[in-house]
Formats: structure tokens, C-alpha cells, sequence
């Protein structure tokens, strides 16, 4: 029963699990939706299941590389609908604005624009149900996606680096939903009884993990991280995840002496547990 409009039937796309509160009806790409809200009481302080520590580095080419050696492949919703994308908008560019097919077209776009969506928000789900349960603790790079995909500002005094790639990267950085899965796993953890660790991701990828010493060019391929200084060599990206496991845990370490303030609601689990 909703107030004004009275008894309207909806298919239930799974079981409503607690007490309903109230509910938010939408329209999407032609489509209604309605979103209930509702209370569940749960374990006051949930203890999860693993004990293990993963580090997560995400990517363009990989989405998502884990320290156990996983790979979580990315689902590049917009870049398989690209194409079928830019002819659809041409059409609609082309007919007169609020033409019948015009009116058609539109919808059109909004169907395909509501299919990537939909396809980028499985994999996220899909990604951060897997590591969150199965890891405790979880640490990532605190990655500024805003910063990151900001355009690259050019002059002709003062001419700007790979400006004319960097529209590509920044859609193809977009197109993964890195700050998506940071949140989604977040609180994900947080139901599990786990933690999320943040660390800054400042010069994690130029540090060797051996000895701790920072030079640019320890760091000259993709692939490869070799320490001119101390000989070390290995996988680039094994050394930086590394780096950022070690970063996590000094700073659950210096949370639990009370040097640094709590992370997040998950360490006070984390606080009762222990």
C-alpha cells in the first residue's frame, strides 16, 4: 500500500530478510524499481572466519591483483559497448530534439547506459563478496580516483604530459570502478567481522621492499622492480604489494598503541574481538 497511489503488485527479486521501514520507488532507463529499506539485528561484534591478510592492487589491464596470487580479471563494460555506444548517440544527435524517434532513440541510450552500469556493478559485487570473506584484514592504496582522472591541464608556454592519451586512461580508469569496490568491500568487511586498511599510496611502487630505500629509478619497466643500490629484483608488482601490506600493518600497529586514531567502525570489532 503506498500513500496516493494505493496497492501496486511488484516481483520480489529476493527475500525482504528483516522488519520493512520504508521503501524508494525509482524509474531507470524505462524501467520502476522499489528499494526497501529494512532493520536486521545482527551479532553485536562479528568475528570472521579467516585469519588471513591480502593486499589488493588494482589496475587498467588486471582489475584487481591480490597477494595470494589471484587475479580478478575486469568486466570493461563500456569499452564491449563502445562502439554500439557512439552509434547510438550519433543517431540521436542527428534527429530532431523531441522527434518520436528521437523520443525512441533516447531510450535507446538510456537502456545501453543502464546495461554498462549494470555489468560494471555485478563484477564490483561479485569482486568485493569474494575478498571479503575470504580475508580478515584487507589493505589497500587510499587511491584518489578524482585526482587521477583529472584532465591534463596544457598551454603552449607550458605544454602538458601525455595529453592527448591521458582522455583514454582516465575512461579507462573510470570504466573499473576502483572507488566503488574500496566502499563495497569496506562495509562488506564490516558485516564479516574484518577490517579494511587504507595506506597512502605515495612512492609504494619506487620502495624497495627489502631494505626500505626509495629511488625513482629502481622502478624503470612495468614489470620488473630492481633495486640498483641493494641488488634486489622481483616482480614489480610483488614488491609494491609488499610495501603496501607492511604500510596496513603498521598502522593497525600504531592504532592498537594509540598512536593513530581508528581507521573505521571496523576496528572497534576488531577491538572487541581481541
Amino acid at each position: 500500500m503506498i500513500p496516493k497511489a494505493g496497492w501496486i503488485g511488484y516481483r520480489n527479486s529476493r527475500k525482504i530478510g528483516g522488519k520493512p521501514k520504508n521503501l524508494t520507488i525509482s524509474k531507470e532507463a524505462g524501467n520502476w524499481y522499489v528499494s526497501v529499506q529494512i532493520e536486521v539485528h545482527h551479532q553485536k561484534f562479528p568475528v570472521h572466519e579467516s585469519v588471513s591478510v591480502a593486499v589488493v592492487d588494482v589496475g587498467v589491464n588486471r582489475f584487481a591483483a591480490l597477494s595470494d596470487g589471484s587475479r580478478i580479471a575486469p568486466a570493461n563494460s563500456l569499452k564491449k559497448s563502445e562502439k554500439k555506444l557512439s552509434r547510438l548517440q550519433r543517431r540521436l544527435s542527428r534527429q530532431k530534439k523531441f522527434s518520436r524517434n528521437w523520443q525512441k532513440s533516447k531510450a535507446q541510450n538510456q537502456k545501453l547506459h543502464h546495461h554498462i552500469a549494470n555489468q560494471r556493478k555485478e563484477n564490483l559485487h561479485n569482486a568485493s563478496c569474494d575478498i571479503s570473506k575470504n580475508h580478515a584484514m584487507v589493505v589497500m592504496e587510499d587511491l584518489k580516483v578524482n585526482n587521477m582522472t583529472a584532465s591534463a591541464k596544457s598551454k603552449v608556454e607550458k605544454p602538458g604530459r601525455n595529453v592527448r592519451q591521458k582522455p583514454g586512461l582516465n575512461k579507462a580508469i573510470l570504466d573499473q570502478g576502483w572507488g566503488e569496490l574500496k566502499r563495497q568491500t569496506g562495509y562488506k568487511l564490516d558485516w564479516q567481522g574484518g577490517l579494511l586498511v587504507l595506506v597512502n599510496p605515495a612512492y609504494t611502487s619506487q620502495t624497495c621492499s627489502e631494505c626500505g630505500h626509495v629511488a625513482e629509478e629502481n622502478r624503470n619497466t612495468q614489470a620488473e622492480f630492481r633495486y640498483v643500490k641493494c641488488g634486489h629484483a622481483e616482480n614489480a608488482d610483488t614488491n609494491e604489494a609488499k610495501n603496501i601490506k607492511a604500510a596496513g600493518l603498521r598502522r593497525v600497529s600504531l592504532w592498537r598503541a594509540g598512536v593513530a586514531k581508528p581507521l573505521d567502525e571496523a576496528e572497534t570489532y576488531l577491538k572487541a574481538a581481541a
